[in-house]
């Protein structure tokens, strides 16, 4: 009766054609119209899973109580020195917070008021003992750079070393290392490349750590969700201001971007990089595969226009259903294409070989229908329930693409025996003079038929033999693995991710008071999972009394010489220059003829301030600057250190205070991973270790491990619900058990082999890749629903058969469509092509010689069963 109605229906086409094309085309016209009116994509990842999962509930309490946790952006700035860092963060902090419109905060990490006063107090009690110590006895040479902040008063400041040297305090060779890390300064200022110069450095004798030379700025930007990158034009804003403030050519600073905004949007960049490319190419190559399977022009323009009707169909229909696409459900025109071009090709090609046998073109295509009417439909419902069946998933980004991708498969079907046959008859292609099976297949077949039991239980044993390494089968869980590593956001998080000031990897639990906070700190840093803990009281220092006895006394003892200086004595450039020709001349005097390493510096810097002395004005603005920018930087910042006051629960500053205790009360505690953070089995372990102790704590490692139970229970839900659909389909289609067994069990094979050799090839699992087991279900499944029928029909020699050739090109275009997916810069994406050429490998392999050898010949030949292709 199925095949009946479909043949009525091709007959009705193929009668009124015009009036079928003029329908059809209406409906792509007025889809094409809705959709690029209605188009929208909303790129918070936020929303692709349930936010009605415990985890993601935890989440959103979490977010209300310490809000900007989930979307922010990190800043990075880096400098050749601790000063120059510290000066473009300031810069670029004041320009962000003058742009209200862009940012709704811009936070200084580490820079603010409060840490800038109160920074010797959080410095171990030893070192702050040294520091105090070493700034007391250089009180003189402060106050000559404080009170006289130009090359006159650098000058003085070295004279006041070889005064030293001359009182034997301290010897040529002592100021060996400040001459020559001076000399070395100007050196670059009269070749005219970049010059830098630490007082901090001079001062400690080392080299700063890296944590010394990066600052970070965190900014809440203002996100646009309906744009394709909703922070982008926050980066942008971010950009200029580092581009108009000059931060590279006047403080050497680079400025980089990361966090989840940036991340995002350069994710959706990279997914484009290449895309239109790649489209261009694999349309070309699916033309060529298109012309090897139906060698005529006409039949492919048919296709063609038949396709993107379908396509804007489902495009519309899709927006109609969920409103906006998300990041994964866009990936519907892929599936369409890959997919529902199954559908004309298996029509066209079946066509073609009617043709041949029926030289009249309408007969022919009634036939045709008859043919292929029932597994051609069987085909678009097991396909389109295999899709629908991730609908009551929690996985809301695959159930949004498999509710469009479901309702594709269906519209694809419809248009495949209405728009197309009309298509077809309207272009009228000329007839097939040649069979169109391949008769070179027939030794295959003649070997599948004679030796089936061995290649059925061969194939079998191979399998089985091969399930112990689904027990090795990983899903790497961390999404950063997915991104590619080129770009800046990735680049940066995977440099920074190990520093102290940045949570990137860290685990929050909320405890109900500050003294619970305690206890459960002291809990977590017990874990051997956990390297350090912080609370808010992290931000109290201890030895709190004796570091302010010792930073008081430096206060008391520096505070006249850090006064600012007065404008009644400014040096004039005339000053600068005398003082610089007398300080040559002393440094020559006393290095003499020495060559001491004391001496060979003196001579050195000698030379170097008397080629000031008689350059230009410019050169020696140039030159002042490199010293006197860091030196005001300096200057402030122990000022600022020296008014430290006693630190406490009641006067942490408020905008510090609301990240770490709530206003109900409820304190915030933060863990960080040991070991290295971009080990996947750290994170895993770091996760579960916090979450077996506290159930609910959050954070990225925990909600990308709760992301990964519900994607992958997401993936075994959906494939236990398509299995039992397309089981009941084909039952009661099929009315038989066995031919039901016939069509899924080399449907599971093909999938148990492409884990097997995922395992062998060293591809883990992942976000992206998984989607490639519902595709290679939908795919699967039609193809063994072609054969299964065929042979119920009694049709033999399936290999040489156009339902072979059928399959097989099909096979191709789905492998060129998804396979150029491997090209994408995108890793994630092109694991995502990987799997899905393997798969697909698989299931046309399962289809085209294990089907038909484990069904065997037809069990009947019934009247109107469907031959062998002649």
């Amino acid at each position: 009766m199925l095949a009946a109605v479909v043949s009525r229906i091709v007959r009705f086409c193929t009668r009124f054609p015009w009036l079928v094309i003029v329908v059809a085309l209406a409906a792509t016209a007025g889809s094409a119209a809705y959709t690029a009116t209605h188009f929208a994509i909303n790129t918070d990842i936020n929303k692709l899973i349930s936010s009605d999962l415990p985890w993601r509930q935890r989440e959103a309490a979490f977010e209300k109580e310490f809000p900007g946790q989930f979307s922010s952006t990190l800043v990075v700035i880096d400098a050749p020195t601790p000063e120059l860092v510290s000066a473009a963060t300031t810069a670029l902090v004041q320009k962000l917070r003058t742009e209200p419109s862009q940012f709704h905060a811009v936070e200084d990490i580490g820079g603010s008021p409060f840490f800038a006063r109160n920074g010797l107090l959080f410095q171990p009690l030893g070192e702050v003992g040294q520091f105090t110590q070493g700034l007391g006895a250089a009180e003189p040479l402060i106050d000559a750079l404080n009170n006289d902040q130009s090359l006159r008063g650098l000058s003085t400041a070295l004279n006041l070393g070889l005064v030293g040297v001359v009182q034997n305090k301290l010897t040529l060779d002592q100021m060996a290392r400040p001459m020559a890390t001076a000399a070395g300064a100007i050196d670059n200022v009269l070749a005219g490349q970049p010059a830098v110069f630490s007082w901090q450095e001079l001062m400690s004798g080392t080299k700063p750590p890296v944590t010394q030379l990066r600052r970070f700025v965190e900014v809440d930007p203002v996100l646009d969700y309906s744009a394709l990158e909703p922070g982008l034009k926050s980066d942008t804003a971010i950009r200029k201001a580092a581009a108009d403030l000059h931060l590279a050519e006047r403080f050497g600073a680079r400025v980089r971007l990361t966090g989840t905004v940036p991340m995002g949007d350069e994710e959706f960049s990279t997914v484009q990089q290449g895309a239109s490319t790649n489209i261009i190419g694999t349309v070309v190559i699916v033309l060529i595969i298109l012309w090897l399977a139906l060698k005529s022009k006409r039949i492919i323009g048919a296709v063609f226009i038949n396709l993107f009707a379908g396509l804007a169909m489902t495009a519309a229909i899709g927006l109609l259903m969920v409103g906006a696409l998300n990041m994964i459900s866009v990936a519907f025109a892929v599936l369409f294409v890959g997919l529902g071009v199954d559908f004309a090709i298996q029509f066209s090609v079946r066509y073609r070989a009617e043709r041949h046998v029926c030289p009249d073109l309408k007969e022919s295509l009634t036939r045709t229908a008859a043919d292929i009417g029932v597994p051609l439909t069987l085909a678009a419902a097991a396909v389109a329930a295999g899709f629908l069946s991730f609908l009551p998933t929690d996985y809301r980004g695959v159930s949004e693409l498999g509710q469009i991708a479901g309702a594709g498969m269906l519209i694809a079907y419809a248009t495949s025996i209405t728009f197309l046959p009309a298509l077809i008859t309207v272009m009228n292609p000329q007839g097939e003079p040649e069979p169109v099976g391949y008769k070179a297949l027939a030794p295959v077949d003649d070997f599948l038929q004679r030796h089936r039991v061995g290649v059925v239980a061969g194939t079998v044993l191979v399998a089985l033999a091969g399930l112990p390494l689904l027990y090795y089968l990983s899903f790497d869980f961390n999404p950063i693995h997915l991104r590619s590593t080129k770009v800046e956001s990735i680049s940066t998080l995977l440099d920074v991710q190990r520093d102290p000031g940045v949570g990137v990897n860290a685990v929050d639990v909320t405890a109900a008071s500050l003294a619970d906070a305690r206890i459960v700190a002291g809990r977590l840093r017990a874990l051997p999972q956990v390297e350090r803990v912080m609370t808010l009281q992290s931000f109290i220092p201890e030895d709190q009394p004796q570091k302010l006895s010792l930073i008081h006394d430096l206060a008391r003892k520096l505070g006249p010489a850090l006064k600012p200086p007065t404008e009644e004595d400014r040096a004039t450039d005339a000053d600068n220059v005398e003082a610089l020709t007398k300080t040559a001349a002393r440094l020559k005097q006393m290095a003499g003829t020495a060559q001491g390493a004391g001496a060979v510096a003196a001579r050195h810097l000698s030379d170097d301030m008397t080629k000031l002395a008689q350059g230009s004005q410019a050169l020696r603005n140039k030159a002042a600057a490199v010293f006197l920018v860091p030196l005001k930087v300096d200057l402030a910042m122990l000022s600022s250190e020296l008014q430290a006051t006693p630190v406490t629960a009641d006067n942490i500053p408020a905008a510090l205070k609301s990240q770490w205790l709530a206003a109900d009360g409820k304190a915030r505690v933060q863990a960080f991973p040991k070991g290295d953070p971009d080990k996947t089995e750290v994170l895993r372990n770091f996760a579960q270790a916090v979450s077996a102790a506290y159930p609910t704590a959050t954070g990225g490692p925990i909600s990308i491990l709760e992301s990964s139970k519900t994607i992958v229970s997401a993936f075994v839900h959906a494939g236990v619900y398509a299995l039992l659909a397309i089981g009941i389909i084909l039952l009661i289609v099929l009315r038989r058990i066995g031919d039901v067994l016939l069509t899924l069990v080399p449907l599971l094979l093909a999938g148990v082999v492409t884990l097997e050799l995922c395992v062998i090839i060293g591809m883990p699992l992942n976000f992206a890749n998984i989607i490639a087991l519902p595709l290679l279900l939908g795919v699967g499944v039609a193809f063994k629903i072609y054969y299964i029928m065929a042979w119920r029909a009694g049709q033999t020699k399936l290999l040489q058969s156009s339902l072979t050739r059928a399959v097989i090109w099909s096979a191709l275009t789905t492998a060129t469509a998804f396979g150029s997916l491997c090209l994408s810069s995108h890793p994630g994406t092109a694991s995502m092509g990987k799997l899905l050429a393997l798969s697909l490998g698989c299931t046309l392999c399962a289809a085209v010689l294990f089907q038909p050898a484990l069904m065997g010949k037809p069990r009947e030949i019934d009247e109107g069963s469907v031959p062998a292709d002649p």
